[in-house]
């Protein structure tokens, strides 16, 4: 992947220590200048250290992706700092009520919907400018639940679903600009949070985290679970020329769990 994204500059939101990290480094690690935007500074300032001692070079800007006037900021400092925006991955997300939808929360349906999918639409408006300078891409973070109605991820399959159909809109409408939008959808990844919440089901019916792991596991063709830096050289290669002719499309990074 090295060189992918040579003098490229990619702007992720919700940067975070799992998924949103691993975006960041492999970004850099393929050639971009890197534009970390999320809620928390604390977390940019980690993961920018991070992306800075590999060699790379950052811009950090705190961002609510629900907040008009903040998402403004975001595009003047990163065309201040860089003078150009060659990829957007939209990783922010916030997780709904996993309850059943008939006894889920409206108002946390909404909460996820803002920030889920209008938040990546007010990002994709504020950067499509600069993105059909360019010739660029948008990468949306999905998920999964798209291919499952399990139990509990009812509102959450709701979000992302409408981020899917949002995200394929936005590629028909934004393709006359030569702007790609394209979709990951991961399932599974396995980062320190999920380490934590294996730990915990282990502990619930008395048995190893090592065992969670191989249960869940085995409903994949590679008995295995991803890695964070997985998804994101996904990302990397949809953000990068490499897919040039790529856009609309969703890709599921979860190891075969699911076949589409």
């Amino acid at each position: 992947m090295t060189g992918l994204l040579t003098d490229k500059v990619v702007v992720v939101s919700g940067v975070g220590p799992g998924l949103g990290r691993s975006i960041c480094l492999e970004s850099a690690a393929a050639g971009a200048k890197v534009v970390l935007a999320a809620r928390t500074e604390s977390r940019l300032k980690e993961v920018a250290a991070e992306v800075e001692a590999a060699g790379g070079e950052t811009l950090s800007v705190p961002t609510d992706i629900t907040d008009d006037a903040a998402v403004q900021n975001l595009v003047a400092r990163t065309l201040e700092t860089f003078g150009r925006v060659d990829a957007l991955v939209n990783n922010a997300f916030s997780l709904p009520s996993m309850k059943p939808l008939a006894r889920t929360d409206f108002q946390q349906i909404r909460d996820s919907v803002d920030l889920t999918v209008l938040g990546g639409l007010r990002m994709t408006q504020a950067f499509t400018e600069a993105l059909a300078e360019s010739k660029g891409a948008v990468v949306m973070i999905n998920s999964m639940v798209l291919r499952h109605s399990q139990p509990r991820y009812g509102s959450y399959k709701l979000a992302k679903a409408a981020l899917l159909a949002m995200s394929q809109t936005l590629a028909t409408e934004l393709g006359e600009k030569g702007i790609r939008v394209n979709s990951v959808a991961p399932g599974y990844i396995w980062t320190d949070q999920l380490k934590q919440y294996f730990a915990g089901i282990a502990e619930k019916y008395g048995i190893t985290p090592e065992q969670v792991y191989q249960q869940t596991a085995a409903n994949s063709d590679l008995k295995r679970l991803p890695e964070p830096g997985e998804i994101a050289r996904a990302v990397v290669f949809l953000a990068s020329p490499w897919a040039n002719a790529i856009t609309g499309q969703t890709l599921d990074v979860n190891c075969g769990e699911f076949h589409v």
